[in-house]
């Protein structure tokens, strides 16, 4: 517990978490705001409200959570936390837990803060959440952002430079994923078992809006839960793999 509670302290102590969960905040709930204030009342849907969560708001996450532990080493600062804590292993875990637990936390407040400010904007439409798909597309986005967050720190750790890994989780997020799929004739084989493909997976919501949905058009092998504990392992067999790389290689 103590070096969780160290690890809360110095992440606070910087500005850049400040700064990211008020701009995931601004992009995910402004974009639904945008979204209900441009659709015709009684139109928008569970779908929409989330139109901006799994996307622009994951990608702040991401560089937040990279952002972390790229900072210490970037600073150096690593060190003393390597010396006061000999067990690098520990004290790396530690600061994961820290930062995919503030990024569970967050995800929720957007999803539900989208889906509350879409009622209030578009009080004459069926945005009531029934179903238990429509539980996991909302209440998932916390789950989403937490394991994204502890494979952004993986790649934080393995890269330590701030630049670098904010590029490779962004570009391979944002756009490498996608241009896979216009590979012929396996390309969108390929997409079925990319990790932030299976993130969105799990998230979808299916009915009208299926088309418009990330993911849309690729034959998944995996359920929508299947796809989470996929994401999942990624994110941890990375981790452990940066873990051995940090204990074995100079801070």
């Amino acid at each position: 517990m103590t070096l969780l509670a160290v690890e809360r302290i110095k992440l606070f102590s910087t500005r850049s978490p400040y700064w990211c969960s008020a701009l995931a905040l601004i992009l995910g709930v402004g974009l639904t705001a945008i979204i209900a204030g441009t659709t015709e009342n009684g139109q928008m849907s569970i779908g929409l409200t989330q139109f901006g969560s799994s996307q622009l708001a994951l990608a702040v996450v991401l560089v937040m959570s990279a952002l972390a532990v790229t900072t210490e080493y970037r600073f150096s600062t690593i060190r003393a936390t390597f010396l006061a804590v000999p067990n690098r292993i520990s004290a790396l875990v530690a600061k994961t837990v820290v930062v995919a637990f503030i990024a569970g936390v967050l995800g929720e407040i957007i999803a539900f803060g989208s889906w509350a400010l879409a009622k209030v904007m578009s009080p004459t439409s069926d945005l009531a959440i029934n179903t238990g798909a429509e539980w996991r597309h909302v209440a998932g986005v916390g789950l989403l952002f937490g394991i994204g967050a502890i494979l952004a720190m993986a790649v934080g750790i393995l890269v330590r430079q701030t630049a670098g890994a904010v590029a490779i989780l962004l570009v391979w997020n944002m756009l490498l994923e996608g241009l896979i799929g216009i590979i012929p004739k396996v390309g969108v084989k390929i997409q079925a078992w990319l990790p932030f493909q299976n993130a969105n997976h799990f998230l979808a919501l299916g009915g009208a809006d299926a088309a418009e949905q990330p993911g849309a058009g690729i034959d998944f092998k995996l359920s929508q839960w299947g796809s989470l504990a996929y994401f999942a392992g990624i994110a941890v067999a990375l981790l452990v793999v940066a873990l051995i790389v940090a204990k074995r290689r100079d801070a």
